[in-house]
């Protein structure tokens, strides 16, 4: 069966350890999950982090509630890590984090993602109404909560 691709590349004013550091503790999930699809996390805190680490949420996609399962099954600290959907709406979702240095000492994030939703032509006519679309929306969030999360705030003015 054919999968999509997507591709997010994001330029943060922030040194890789800190982005990577927040991308690796899983409790940021629901920060970087738009209300709209009304995250919640179901696996018990403290969250297990790291190569093998499972955690369980749920979501509500279009109206239905549904049950999430992720593994990470590849963990490079600083570098990247790889989380893989084993129960979920999708056939197939393999994400995969990249963090690499930029000459600035910012860093730049790169997210692909690999995803078929299932069920024949059927599934193919939903990604094409909806899912390409609701998974650039859930991008384009991530990518503002991270803008706001990791740009400076700007210094105060001296006075006159």
């Amino acid at each position: 069966m054919k999968e999509d691709l997507f591709i997010s590349v994001q330029d943060l004013p922030a040194p890789r350890g800190d982005v990577f550091l927040f991308f690796a503790d899983p409790a940021n999930l629901e920060a970087l999950t738009p209300s709209w699809l009304s995250f919640e996390m179901l696996t018990p805190r403290p969250l297990p982090s790291g190569e093998g680490a499972l955690f369980d949420y749920r979501v509500q996609v279009r109206g239905l509630p549904i049950r999430w399962r992720t593994l990470i099954e590849t963990f490079i600290p600083g570098e990247r890590f790889v989380d893989r959907q084993i129960a979920g709406p999708y056939a197939l979702w393999h994400h995969t984090h990249r963090f690499e240095d930029l000459p600035d000492g910012g860093t730049r994030m790169t997210d692909q993602v690999r995803y078929r939703v299932g069920w024949g032509i059927l599934g193919r006519i939903v990604t094409a109404l909806w899912v390409r679309r609701d998974i650039a929306r859930i991008f384009e969030y991530r990518r503002a909560v991270l803008a706001r999360r990791f740009t400076p705030a700007p210094a105060p003015r001296s006075g006159p």
